[in-house]
This record gives structure tokens, sequence and C-alpha cells, in this order.
């Protein structure tokens, strides 16, 4: 399975070697562990003494708050400052015993549920969209079942602890990082996740039509993206937590540095002109996109530049930096064989994104609202639309710098990776609801922890993997999920945005009809 299999491997073995470790040492360990917890208890309580004995008026009690905090160290967590324990990775354990640390599955909040944050982003109501087709009936095994030939692994998540089975390899580092997203998840609400068993399609288009299967037939199955006539279930993305080819670190990490490059240029002080940069060679519509470029006898107001992964990749990638590409007061997304993963990162620049006609969505992007968070370009006059679309902002400026500003909150307050973890959280709440039976873990698949997945990773895998490891449960409850929409909302939902599209393309039209008369 090339790449994508590595990990998987590595998994196997290290779970044979390390059970084999475990027992042939398991006769002597239980005195080695009574005696390091003699010893730590002991030096604990001389460490309280001293501190207290040198000016027990003024520093007892706060050495003794101290000392205490360092207790969960014997049930296996690290006390952080606001009370919660903290689990780092513990490689030695794994590569010691080959099996999963239990100090995380076994703990709970003291008290739950704690408050929620607040209300989830309206956007979360499409959850309930996308299960509809399997409300009455419900999910079986079968269901399930039948979408194991159209997957790439299979995930069960029994007890607070996650099982995969890898059925099929993907492209690059997907299956790794979709993974450890999910083990990352497992993390931040320890204990809290559903009973759930489901399959993941990893590729760039979805595979199920709605058009194929009566209502409550069709198999259930989890992808990146999908669209209005399929019925694939739409999850996060696995570059939410790095995305190691190309050198896109993970999300929480380039948000706020895009926030800082941001800062340092206004709006009005960018290129006047649309942004894009990337490869055209991945479908048709970019091909026709490049045509768009500015000659001698003819300019479209974009400014478009062919990405190299490859040689990029050689450079170092200092020309892909995508914090440093907020220098244009309008940013192009543009789709490719499938759905594109950049769609968040030209939404975060702060500046309009003109979003080419889109075929397919992800798990945020139908709270978009075009005009207020975005500006609609038409996908079949894309250069006259450019053009339109750029010279209208730079003669509205204040209601183009408003679009960008709208754009890049809803990204900066909606999508970030405390709500991108409620949302998971929720999707797998509301489709285990609709689950027949109690899953049970695959019995070709491994137990997957943090520890499976980095302990054995190096370079720029094991650097994306440290800076997306979550090592603090949440502080509170998840956001609370939003109803789902009544018909009638659902559809002036639609009919708005459907009116807001027109409505630019009347104005593109006039413009192109005065131009031609001029």
């Amino acid at each position: 399975m090339g790449t994508s299999a590595t990990w998987w491997r590595r998994v196997r073995t290290a779970s044979t070697a390390g059970a084999a470790a475990s027992s042939s040492a398991s006769g002597s360990s239980k005195p080695q562990v009574l005696f390091a917890w003699k010893c730590v208890v002991v030096c604990m309580v001389c460490f309280v003494f001293v501190a207290s004995w040198t000016d027990l008026s003024k520093h007892g009690s706060e050495s003794l708050q101290y000392a205490m905090q360092y207790m969960p160290l014997l049930a296996g967590g690290v006390r952080s400052v606001d009370s919660r324990p903290e689990f780092p990775l513990d490689c030695d354990a794994w590569r010691s015993a080959g099996t999963c640390p239990r100090n995380l599955s076994s703990w709970s909040p003291p008290s739950w549920p704690s408050p929620s944050r607040s209300t989830c982003p309206e956007y979360f109501r499409w959850i309930h969209e996308d299960l509809r087709h399997w409300k009455d009936s419900g999910i079986s095994k079968d269901a399930v079942e039948k979408a194991k030939d159209l997957a790439n692994f299979r995930v069960v998540i029994l007890d607070g602890r996650v099982y995969v089975e890898e059925l099929r390899g993907c492209f690059q580092t997907r299956v790794l990082f979709t993974i450890w997203g999910i083990v990352q998840l497992s993390r931040v609400y320890p204990n809290r996740l559903p009973n759930v068993e489901f399959m993941f399609h990893c590729e760039d288009k979805p595979v199920v039509k709605k058009a194929d299967h009566q209502p409550g037939s069709g198999p259930p199955l989890f992808r990146y993206s999908s669209a209005n006539d399929s019925l694939d279930i739409v999850f996060p993305d696995w570059d939410f937590w790095g995305w190691v080819e190309v050198n896109i670190k993970p999300w929480k990490k380039i948000l706020e540095e895009i926030r800082e490059e941001n800062m340092k240029t206004k709006w009005e002080e960018r290129e006047p002109y649309a942004f894009w940069r990337g490869n055209p060679d991945v479908g048709a519509v970019r091909r026709e996109l490049m045509a768009c470029a500015p000659t001698p006898e003819r300019d479209w107001n974009a400014r478009l530049y062919t990405h190299d992964w490859g040689i990029e990749r050689g450079n170092g990638f200092q020309n892909s930096d995508l914090a440093r590409q907020c220098t244009h007061r309008y940013k192009i997304y543009i789709e490719g064989i499938g759905w594109s993963v950049s769609n968040k990162y030209i939404m975060a620049c702060n500046s309009p994104a003109f979003v080419i006609t889109p075929k397919w969505f992800d798990f945020f992007t139908r709270g978009l609202t075009p005009r207020r968070d975005y500006w609609p370009i038409r996908d079949s006059d894309k250069c006259r639309s450019i053009k339109f679309g750029v010279e209208w902002g730079n003669n509205h400026t204040e209601e183009a710098k408003a679009i960008g500003e709208r754009g890049h909150a809803y990204m900066y307050n909606g999508v970030r990776m405390e709500h991108v973890y409620d949302y998971m959280y929720h999707l797998l709440n509301e489709y285990a609801k609709l689950m027949t039976y109690k899953p049970s873990p695959p019995a070709a698949g491994r137990e997957i922890c943090a520890e499976s997945l980095a302990c054995f990773e190096s370079g720029t895998v094991r650097r994306f993997m440290d800076e997306s490891l979550e090592t603090l449960p949440a502080d509170s409850s998840p956001c609370e999920l939003p109803p789902p929409y009544e018909d009638q909302q659902l559809q002036e939902i639609i009919a708005g945005k459907a009116r807001s599209i027109a409505e630019v393309e009347k104005w593109e039209d006039e413009y192109s009809a005065t131009r031609r008369s001029s």
C-alpha cells in the first residue's frame, strides 16, 4: 500500500514485540513499581516537610499545593495549572509494552456535564441533513459492511478506545493524519465519545450517489467532501493536523500565523488584483483559469502562478508559505479534480475570496453566504467575472473589505480547532444514535493511540504530530448542537444564496453590456 501503509506495519510490529516484552517482564515488574511508588511518596512528603519547616506560616500551604499538583503522576498523568491532568506522549511505555496507555481512557472529569462553551456555529446544523437519509431506517451492521468495498479504512470507537482496520491504501499520508485527528478527538473528550463504527473513504470525489439508493438503503460512508447529489457524510480533512508532503502546518498553528501576517499589511495597501497559486494540471477547470492570466493585449485583473510541488520540495518550500500569501486584495478559490483543501487558507486571508462556482462542499462551507462571506465567480465565464469582481471591489472598497473581514472571522471564530473537534464529536454522536447495534473491535484491526502513531515517526511527520498533539482534555462540554433545519428554513437558505449569486451575475452582465457599447 506504499507510504500510507508504513505506519500500519509499524503498529502491528510494535504491538507484537511489545506484547512479548511485556509477558517476559511481568514477573518482575510489580515489585519494581511498588518500590517506585514508595520512593515517590516519601520524597514528596519530605519536600512538603522541609518547605513547611523553613517558613510554615508563609509557605506551608503553597508547598503542599505545589506538591499535590504532581500527585496525578502516580495515576499516569501530569497535573496542569488549571487542575486538568496533562497526558503527554509516553513513548517509553509504548516501546516496552506495545500497548496503548490506559491513563487517558480511564480518566473522567470530576463533575460532568460542565457548562458548554456556547451554541455551535450555524453550519453544525448540516450534520442533521447529512444523516437524514438514515433517520427512519437507522444504520445497521449490514449497511456499514456494504460501505466496506468503497472505504479505505474502518474505525471503531468502543469504551473510549479507538480501533482501526486499514482496507486499502490512500494518497500520501491522508489515512495517517485522519486517524491521528480522530485519536486527538479521543484525547480532547476522553470517555465521552460514543460507541461507534464507520467506514472512511479518503479520495477527492464523492462515491455514493443519492439516485442509486432509496431512503435508508445507501451505505453510510465518511469522507472529506460531498455534493448535493451524493450521500457521502462529510468529516474534517487530514490537513487540519498537517499536510506533510507539501509542508502545510497544522491548522491551529497556521491560522495564527495567517492572522499575524494579516495585521502587517492593511487591505487597502495590498495588490489590487485577484491572486491564485496552484497546480493547473489537476483538472480542466484550472487550466481554463490560466487563460485569465494577463497578456500584452488584455488584463483580466488576475495574477496567476503555476505551483510545481516537486520544485518546491527541492527549494525547501520557500514559495509555499501560506501565511505569506495574503498580499493581494482578492484571493481565488477553484476546485481541481475534486474538492480542494485550500478554501480555508484563502478565506482566512482577510481578503475577499473569489469562489469559482463549486461542485462539492466540505463540512464548513455550507454555512458561507455569497456576497456576505465571499464573492461568487461564475464558472462559465471566469475571466470576465474575475475582472468585474476586482473592479467592483476597487470601486466599493468598504464593502469589499467587509466581505474579506467576515470571511476571515468565519474561519478564525467558527472553524478554529475547538469547533473542528466539536463538529467531529457531534457528528459521531448523532451517527451513533442511528446505529441499531453495538460495535466490536475489528478482527483484522488494531487499537490505535497517539503513541502507536507518533513514537516511531520522525522528521516532518513527527513535528506536525507534536504540534497538533492534544495533551489536555477539554475544560468544558462541547458547544450545544443547534436543532435541524425545518424544510422551509432550508429552502429559504438555498433560495437566498441563489438570489445573491444571481444579483452579482446581473451586475456583471450590465457591466459587460456597458463596456461593449462604449
